[in-house]
């Protein structure tokens, strides 16, 4: 049976008039204030209770400041201790949540299994976090690690070992903020299976969150009575549920509930600041670093998440009083965030001297081995810039065969040569090496076309004039190519005789899917792998690198070119 709580919040649309301060430089969300409910009866009236939530996302390695000195978690807990002894001030309390995926991304923090960045998160204080997919980048026995030295819970509660059919974190913990109860229940993408190393993955479940919190949250409801249900998720937040091939998002979640049941999703997993416009549509809205933002609500449930990397601490500052939840105030806050002239854009923020001192060790480790060597080359890998956009390379093969390995059932791919920087002399090769050739941090998208689409699409894409970053670069595919007409011919994908009629799965940076390069923008599901990592890996694995295993030998063919090495017209 459902809770007083639960049963009036069915009835409520709740505000967010600015009313809380907000640190200086950051200006308040727009107003949007419908009308309230009815007053709770007396006798149940409870007093104005305050509180904030404070959130990141998606932290993916980035525990020291970046080369522009934007970031950094030591910036961060100065901005969170401020902000906390604000709130304190004012007679309120603060939750720190974190919507997952703290490992994958950057160099010094992978190479140390994410040590220093959950070392940083016990001195900042996080209260929860989110299973994110990209916890089980790692071996379990690393993730067990990772659990054991984070001073707060992991929450999953659709992630089963298979065979027991037991939960293998936490559902859900419970806080007391400022005299409330609040139950903060986490969940993670259904796609995990799909994205994550099958090794790593093997014999746990997935189960669609939208089916376990039908149940898990009525059963929450009855045995503790809380006065607040939020869940922290690691799902993505697609603009009106439309999650395409992804699995259902933070959208789908809050509409799958009784309105009102669940009181606030802290989110990760989509990367984007969820800021949407003021006219109801549910559609995002243009935001950039110290604008307003208006977190989206569906179904009563307030749905926020703060971009990637720390870039921003999201702030959304709550009043409960009889039985009514109210948002205040929100604000995604930039950390050190900087505009093109080197500016800091809304106000600097002083790194915590506590953080730096603490996590000074593991940046320096993680420099050194920066220099370790992780391959040997037998022959020059070819990427200056000049050939490399001109032509099929050794070094632009290679690439794309370990982006084609990491993606499952990946019969090719596509690599554009703009993604490629330098080359890597015969001999030794360190981690240095691999960076320069690749410093974007872009992620791997896996991508999945019908054979005529894949017709339509290689037409466009495979006639990139020579010259250009959008030049494409291939592994696993043998076509012929028309410049004239626009147009391939495909002879054969993974060693197979193409079919039209069938369906394939390909490899290709983020960059290029969301329409970089002008390469027509693709619905792909994006594996989070970011690209120096894996090839990094997949030197390491080859151990001696035979560049005449990916030296290309004519499989593809460019017709109607005044060049025979790529389309060129004129």
């Amino acid at each position: 049976m459902m809770s007083y709580r639960a049963v009036l919040l069915c009835l409520v649309t709740l505000t967010l008039p600015s009313a809380l301060a907000k640190p200086p430089g950051v200006p308040p969300g727009p107003p949007f204030d419908p009308p309230g409910p009815p007053e709770t009866p007396p006798g149940l009236a409870k007093q104005t209770v305050r509180f904030t939530v404070l959130h990141t996302n998606d932290h993916h390695g980035r525990f020291w400041r970046n080369g522009d000195g934007e970031l950094g978690m030591a910036a961060r807990k100065t901005l969170i201790d401020r902000i906390t002894a604000e709130v304190e001030a004012e007679g309120g309390e603060v939750l720190l949540l974190s919507g997952g995926d703290i490992n994958t991304g950057v160099p010094e923090s992978d190479l140390q299994d994410a040590e220093p960045d959950f070392v940083g998160m016990n001195l900042l204080g996080y209260d929860a976090m989110a299973v994110g997919n990209h916890e089980f980048d790692n071996p379990r026995d690393v993730l067990a690690a990772q659990e054991a030295l984070a001073q707060f819970p992991f929450l999953s509660a659709n992630i089963y070992d298979a065979d027991s059919g037991d939960r293998i974190f936490a559902p859900y913990q419970l806080f007391d903020v400022n005299d409330l109860s609040i139950a903060v229940v986490g969940f993670t993408t259904a796609d995990t299976g799909k994205l994550a190393n099958p090794d790593y993955v093997a014999g746990l479940e997935f189960r669609d969150p939208r089916d376990v919190a039908a149940t898990l949250l009525p059963m929450i409801e009855q045995e503790h009575d809380p006065d607040l249900i939020f869940a922290v998720t690691h799902m993505g937040h697609y603009a009106n549920g439309a999650n395409g091939s992804n699995a259902p998002g933070d959208v789908a979640l809050a509409e799958s509930l009784p309105a009102g049941l669940l009181d606030m999703i802290v989110g990760g997993h989509s990367q984007n600041p969820v800021c949407v416009r003021d006219d109801g549509s549910g559609e995002y809205a243009d935001f950039g670093p110290g604008d307003p933002c208006l977190p989206d609500n569906k179904n009563g449930t307030w749905i926020v998440q703060a971009f990637e990397w720390g870039k921003y601490v999201g702030r959304a500052d709550f009043a409960y009083r009889k039985g009514r939840l109210t948002l205040e105030s929100y604000a995604l806050i930039p950390v050190n965030l900087k505009d093109d002239e080197g500016n800091v854009i809304v106000e600097p923020i002083e790194e915590d001297a506590e953080v730096l001192a603490v996590l000074q060790p593991y940046q320096d480790a993680g420099d050194e081995a920066l220099g370790r060597v992780i391959a040997q080359s037998d022959g020059r890998l070819e990427g200056d810039r000049d050939v490399v956009r001109s032509q099929q390379t050794n070094l632009g093969r290679l690439i794309a065969t370990a982006q084609n390995e990491v993606v499952q059932g990946a019969g090719f791919g596509i690599m554009n040569s703009g993604g490629v920087r330098a080359s890597i002399e015969a001999g030794e090769v360190t981690y240095r090496d691999v960076l320069t050739v690749q410093p974007f941090g872009n992620t791997v998208a896996q991508a999945t076309l019908s054979g005529d689409e894949l017709l339509e699409y290689l037409g466009e894409v495979a006639s990139k004039q020579i010259g250009s970053g959008a030049y494409a670069q291939f592994a696993g595919i043998s076509m012929e190519v028309d410049c004239q007409a626009m147009s391939v011919s495909i002879s054969a994908i993974g060693g197979v005789d193409f079919d039209p009629s069938g369906e394939y799965v390909f490899s290709i940076p983020s960059f290029n899917a969301a329409g970089g390069d002008n390469y027509p923008v693709l619905e792909v599901i994006d594996t989070g792998f970011v690209d120096a990592q894996i090839l990094a890996e997949f030197m390491e694995e080859l151990g001696t690198i035979q560049v005449a295993d990916f030296e290309p030998m004519g499989e593809i063919q460019y017709l109607n070119s005044l060049s025979d090495t790529g389309c060129q017209l004129e």
